[in-house]
């Protein structure tokens, strides 16, 4: 048998280790070039990892394009695993591994199909999602499934946190698979049908907040969007400003009346502790309040704990523009 592996986000990376350590029989594997890998998300350099075990590694700019097919081809690969990787594999791509190409996506499907799952589930405030191994098909997300993990969203959690969880089932289920493909099987189910919409997929100007909202919401818009995402932004006397942390305040704490009288968007005051990671500013929403803490400015300047906290900023609103 003969793998190879495509990749670039750091959702993967825990699984070709875990491959490679496994003596998994991989002979190459395929990234994007720096200057494109510079541009993504979450995007990690594998070259580390395949120099340390002598694996090939490959710089691509697409994946099917005729030079990155054509190399495909001349490996002559059994399986490829298609782990972290945006683009989407055209039809001959497809079909340049023996036994198929296998793909992760993080929901379970055929719930949320399509882009950025992961920030979609906590936009939406679901409490469950998890993630999907399946066989690249046509179609988006339509391929047979292999295995599934499920796990819940706490009020905790963030992007970030839950692509950790992403990355470890990555590497867990590829393990369990790793005997079958061995033995040559292709293991799989078809998934069921449904109707529900592809999700859209997510640019950096998507993260403007609309403090109308309640503040449960913007609480987790703001965890959807954190790093290594481009994050959640507002303006603030006409800078602005992404917002990188946020906590939310109880939904019956009123002050003395402030949040009730505010428009949203208004800066009620500081929160002060002697703790530093506590400080922060109070904004007012829709419904309830949310504290602000970890804001950076479009020219690099980063604001937290009691440095936030100082600043006299009550009474300021913060705008769509």
């Amino acid at each position: 048998m003969r793998f190879g592996w495509i990749g670039v986000h750091k959702e993967g990376l825990p699984a070709l280790e875990a491959l490679l350590e496994a003596r998994a029989p991989l002979v190459a594997a395929l990234t994007l070039k720096p200057e494109l890998a510079a541009t993504r998300s979450g995007a990690v350099d594998y070259r580390a990892v395949c120099t340390r075990a002598g694996l090939p590694l490959y710089e691509i700019a697409n994946v099917n394009d005729e030079s990155t097919l054509q190399l495909l081809r001349d490996l002559k690969l059994d399986v490829v695993f298609v782990i972290g990787w945006s683009q989407i594999l055209k039809p001959a791509t497809l079909q340049a591994a023996r036994l198929g190409m296998i793909g992760a996506h993080a929901s379970l499907l055929p719930h949320n199909r399509g882009s950025a799952p992961i920030n979609w589930a906590l936009i939406r405030g679901e409490r469950m999602t998890g993630n999907s191994l399946m066989w690249l098909a046509e179609g988006v997300d339509a391929g047979d499934l292999i295995d599934q993990t499920a796990f819940c969203i706490s009020p905790y959690d963030t992007c970030a946190t839950l692509y950790e969880r992403v990355a470890e089932s990555n590497r867990d289920m590829l393990l369990r698979l790793l005997p079958a493909l061995l033995a040559g099987q292709r293991p799989g189910t078809p998934q069921r049908h449904t109707h529900q919409p592809v999700l859209p997929r997510r640019r950096p100007a998507d993260g403007r907040v609309d403090w109308r909202g309640d503040a449960a919401s913007i609480y987790a818009f703001v965890r959807a969007l954190t790093k290594p995402y481009p994050g959640a932004f507002s303006w603030l006397d006409n800078q602005r400003w992404t917002i990188w942390d946020a906590a939310l305040l109880p939904g019956g704490v009123d002050g003395v009346g402030l949040i009730a009288t505010a428009a949203p968007g208004e800066i009620l005051g500081p929160v002060v502790s002697p703790t530093d990671a506590a400080c922060g500013q109070v904004v007012a929403c829709g419904t309830g309040a949310l504290l602000l803490l970890e804001l950076q400015s479009d020219d690099g300047e980063v604001l937290r704990g009691r440095r936030l906290s100082e600043l006299p900023w009550t009474g300021r609103t913060w705008t769509n523009e």
